[in-house]
């Protein structure tokens, strides 16, 4: 079967935007990326873990946390992506290079901001967060959370640079900048933790570097001409153009919104889960790791998405959208439902890789296989398919949605099922952690289903931001 192949109702293949091969080159590329990203913060934790389930701990802390600030740079890419996409489409490749320029504008002030205010701040920031936890755990996080958030500025302009190329269909690039970043953190975490024995420092450092190489790298691409449509020209002039910036942030700020919501969300659960005890915190880090593999197609999907039906909507071919769109979610669902069984099965292998004790690696096992069955079911409906929405403009929709589904069933629904088996059961605090995740899979109920609606009655064809 070719997962590529349209329906025989569609257009004509002499009509289409876009070829087999085309999406071929642009998607692969962008799971294999999405892979290797993945790899940044799984080495972390497997080599941290040598130190102990602190170490660990403290690294998934201050990852939930950071992700707050992070998805912020995520946002404001995917709004100068869909610009972008979305001129490309409409062949305006000059407007396109100056929503480039803006968006980097955006992505480094808002990046230098985090960090004026973050790091002055951070004890009493963590401490208000995840004041429950162990001495030996706020230590950790404290030594991690510096470091990473001096990459803040480094990530930004890696993720800009990023979605600015994906825009164009050319998501090789990043890939290879990707496997530069990689080589560079895994060799630093051997130096750093193994050598220098330097522990969480040298988990933090090894990141810094690795995320600063593959920014100046990327940038130092866009920043010549070539044969891209977009590039980043006259960067020695500081230009700010008002109209440009509020398209831009018309996607960035509902999407930067919703991604804040949703991750503080994801804070305040991981908050009331750090009562739960270290051998809960280390197991649900531990899934999160593992189970985000299987997330991999999803999201490199819906980046690819944005670069699809953005430029359909943009060339002002919508029935395209809509079919481009079909197509995406199927080989999303395909490609899911193969690695969560992959995952399902050697679930007692991988989760073998981290150095915990038995009660936690029991723990991660049940509820990492639970998750792979929520994922190959749920999440792509939930997480991929407003990425297509996005990429004409219905962004409002998703916030809305989103930020609803999160309140209610994320965080309420997730308190509510944890703390009634603590009720039921209070000598077994850790299955707690089961109560959270079972409140996370109605989060993707609802929300899947509402998105899923949404695309059907295909009132976000009318969103056009150009």
């Amino acid at each position: 079967m070719n997962l590529f192949a349209f329906r025989k109702d569609t257009e004509k293949s002499s009509d289409l935007l876009f070829s087999r091969n085309y999406l071929a080159k642009l998607i692969l590329p962008l799971v294999a990326e999405q892979f290797l990203a993945m790899t940044i913060g799984a080495c972390d934790q497997v080599m941290v873990s040598s130190i102990g389930e602190a170490g660990i701990s403290g690294v998934s802390l201050v990852d939930q946390f950071s992700q707050l600030m992070i998805q912020l740079f995520a946002a404001f890419a995917t709004g100068g992506a869909v610009v972008s996409s979305q001129y490309l489409g409409h062949k305006s490749p000059e407007k396109a290079r100056l929503a480039a320029k803006q968006l980097m504008n955006i992505s480094l002030f808002v990046s230098f901001l985090f960090v004026a205010l973050c790091l002055p701040f951070r004890v009493w920031l963590l401490r208000a967060v995840y004041g429950k936890v162990g001495k030996d755990v706020m230590a950790s996080a404290l030594t991690y959370f510096v470091w990473t958030v001096l990459s803040f500025p480094f990530l930004a302009v890696y993720n800009s640079s990023a979605a600015l190329f994906r825009s164009m269909g050319n998501s090789k690039l990043s890939l290879k900048v990707s496997i530069f970043m990689n080589i560079l953190n895994i060799v630093g975490n051997a130096v750093l933790i193994y050598g220098a024995k330097i522990g969480i420092a040298g988990a933090g450092i090894s990141t810094l570097v690795s995320r600063a190489g593959g920014a100046i790298v990327l940038f130092a691409f866009l920043c010549k001409k070539n044969d891209s449509d977009v590039y980043l020209e006259n960067i020695q002039k500081p230009e700010i153009n008002i109209p440009m910036i509020r398209r831009i942030l018309s996607v960035g700020v509902p999407s930067g919104i919703e991604n804040s919501v949703f991750h503080i969300g994801k804070t305040l659960v991981q908050a009331f889960l750090s009562g739960f005890g270290t051998a809960a915190i280390a197991a649900n880090a531990i899934t999160n790791t593992v189970a985000s593999f299987s997330n991999i197609p999803g999201n490199a999907i819906g980046l690819g998405s944005v670069t699809v039906v953005g430029q359909c909507i943009g060339a002002d071919k919508k029935k395209q959208a809509v079919q481009y769109g079909s197509l995406l979610m199927k080989i999303t669902y395909l490609s899911m439902f193969a690695v969560s069984a992959l995952i399902f099965i050697f679930t007692p292998f991988l989760v073998g890789l981290f150095k915990l004790s038995d009660e936690a690696r029991v723990l991660a096992s049940g509820i990492t296989r639970t998750c792979m069955i929520a994922n190959s079911v749920l999440w792509p409906m939930a997480f991929t398919m407003p990425n297509v929405l996005r990429a004409a403009g219905d962004v409002k929709f998703t916030m809305i949605v989103s930020n609803i589904s999160m309140w209610a069933f994320r965080v309420l629904f997730s308190y509510l099922i944890s703390h009634y088996i603590l009720l039921c059961k209070p000598s077994a605090s850790h299955l707690a952690l089961y109560g959270v995740w079972f409140g996370m899979y109605l989060d993707w109920i609802f929300r899947g289903a509402l998105f899923f609606i949404r695309f059907k009655n295909r009132k976000w064809l009318d969103k056009k931001i150009i």
